[in-house]
């Protein structure tokens, strides 16, 4: 169930305070940056590897030229040829890093808004 818009708070971090809605998503993915992702990842218990950079840095660049957040199988391709696997092996190292899914872990920590569908990928 998508949270309610209305309901902001603030976190405080190094590089400045940056807005988040009830569940912990950014209001304004252009205030993202590594602490937020750093801060996210801790609060959703991750200890952040260099795949999971390689996947919001995907991520965050997939926005940025697209003006939309990846689609959970633009995600799983990347995965599946930078780590030279099949869509089950990509599948599988998604929820290695994510394990409680694409849109509450991955979207969370890149910066995006709380996708309006909750597909997990």
């Amino acid at each position: 169930m998508r949270t309610r818009p209305d309901i902001v708070s603030q976190i405080p971090l190094p590089d400045g305070a940056v807005d988040v809605d009830e569940a912990g998503y950014l209001t304004d993915p252009a205030d993202w940056s590594r602490a937020f992702a750093q801060y996210a990842a801790k609060a959703e218990q991750i200890d952040i590897t260099a795949d999971h950079w390689q996947v919001l840095d995907f991520m965050r660049a997939f926005n940025d030229e697209h003006g939309v957040a990846a689609d959970a199988r633009f995600v799983l391709k990347f995965l599946s040829e930078t780590h030279a696997t099949d869509k089950s092996g990509a599948r599988k190292l998604m929820y290695r890093l994510f394990p409680y899914g694409y849109v509450k872990q991955a979207c969370k920590m890149a910066g995006m808004k709380q996708p309006r569908a909750w597909s997990t990928g």
